[in-house]
């Protein structure tokens, strides 16, 4: 099992929040186990699912510019 807190930062755009609620359909689309919080979200499941996902999301975000992404891993329990 891995875990990881994911934070997107759409760059040079007035659309950030679009863009990444729009990212993170693509975690709907993978039925891939996520939380949004208010400053990140949070991806559960096999490595190869939450890599998956952290892919997903920054290729999607991609397609509208420039991008940043902060990412945390865990591989403990929670």
């Amino acid at each position: 099992m891995l875990s990881a807190e994911v934070s997107l930062y759409p760059q040079k755009t007035i659309r950030a929040s679009e863009i990444i609620n729009e990212s993170l359909q693509s975690l709907t689309q993978q039925n891939i186990e996520y939380t949004v919080g208010p400053i990140s979200t949070e991806i559960h499941g096999s490595e190869e699912e939450v890599w998956a996902g952290i892919r997903s999301l920054f290729e999607k975000a991609s397609t509208n510019g420039e991008v940043s992404m902060v990412v945390t891993l865990s591989n403990s329990a929670r």
